[in-house]
């Protein structure tokens, strides 16, 4: 894809700072861009970048004000990541391969299924009994399809996938390979000699409009009732959801964070990557996470934390302050006992 400096402001209702007609046909980091790449800046750690950047084109804030020449031609946009993205969605369609459709012969519908018009089902994929299959819905190769199942219209089930028997799924949703829906949640409770005895999980997924979830990402079936990731959730790869756990709408996770059971996660939160959550605790609508953070009790509305246990962001970084300085202390504490 090569577009001008001029398409490419007015397909983001941008302004043009330079030339017009320069032309970019890739992508790249400000600080390795060269000619022919567009870039952008939204981070002002990244400033300095853009007076040796060798990019054709920089996407910047409109009120931008450089203290040096620039040498690359300046798109002024209200938000610079979201005009990126807007372009990049744009480029995928170019590069994407064509959408695939129809049945591969060495899948595998059961006779009760329809899969409507539009569809598209992988070699070595299985749709079980009284699966539910919606309009324009992808499954790609080898992915696990229960009995029961259903999968709403405009979903895309990468390679791998596997859902579990009965559980739910959305319109617009994307599940990435490997992704696991509907293991059994972990409940085992000891008997009298200390032997574990595992508790049926009865319950389902149920997983709303317009979610995305990453690559080895497992949400565990409820014991009872369902596990619920309500819509516009976004989750990254290599996340564990258990079982009974409710996550509010337009919540954002990063890598590798693990919520335990019956945990309730408000709505609009952003949790940082590898955060822990104890199971039982409520966790309310706003909240942002830290990285590594460890959640062991419920939070309020808004609220901003960070470290393990993790405290409010404010009483974190005075800590992180005092514990630079602990060095010293305790020299100067070691000197003071020696001129006792």
């Amino acid at each position: 894809m090569q577009l001008t400096a001029d398409i490419i402001a007015r397909h983001l209702g941008g302004d043009i700072d330079g030339r017009s007609d320069v032309e970019v046909s890739t992508f790249a980091k400000i600080e390795v861009a060269r000619q022919g790449d567009i870039t952008f800046l939204a981070n002002p750690k990244y400033t300095p970048y853009i007076y040796t950047t060798q990019a054709s084109a920089v996407l910047v804030r409109r009120d931008f004000v450089p203290e040096h020449p620039v040498s690359a031609t300046l798109i002024r946009v209200d938000d610079p990541y979201s005009a990126l993205a807007s372009l990049l969605e744009l480029h995928a369609r170019h590069i994407q391969p064509p959408r695939p459709q129809g049945i591969e012969p060495q899948s595998y519908v059961a006779p009760d299924v329809e899969i409507p018009e539009g569809c598209y089902v992988g070699a070595f994929s299985y749709i079980a009994q009284g699966a539910r299959i919606g309009k324009n819905v992808l499954i790609y190769p080898q992915c696990y399809i229960g009995p029961g199942v259903v999968i709403g219209d405009d979903t895309v089930v990468y390679p791998g996938v596997k859902i579990y028997y009965n559980c739910q799924i959305g319109q617009r949703c994307v599940l990435h390979s490997g992704v696991v829906i509907g293991s059994d949640g972990f409940g085992f409770a000891p008997d009298a000699n200390g032997v574990f005895h595992k508790i049926e999980q009865v319950g389902i997924v149920r997983i709303d409009d317009d979610v995305e979830i990453g690559a080895n990402t497992t949400i565990d079936r409820s014991t009872m009732g369902a596990t619920h990731i309500e819509r516009g959730v976004k989750l990254d790869n290599l996340i564990q959801i258990a079982h009974n756990v409710t996550v509010g709408h337009d919540t954002v996770m990063a890598s590798q964070v693990g919520v335990a059971g019956s945990t309730s996660i408000g709505a609009h939160c952003m949790v940082g990557g590898q955060v822990g959550f104890a199971g039982h605790i409520q966790v309310a609508d706003g909240t942002s996470i830290g990285a590594q953070s460890g959640i062991s009790k419920s939070i309020p509305e808004g609220a901003k934390m960070m470290g393990s246990p993790a405290v409010p962001w404010s009483e974190y970084a005075r800590t992180v302050a005092a514990w630079k300085k602990l060095p010293d202390a305790l020299r100067l504490l070691a000197k003071l006992e020696k001129e006792k």
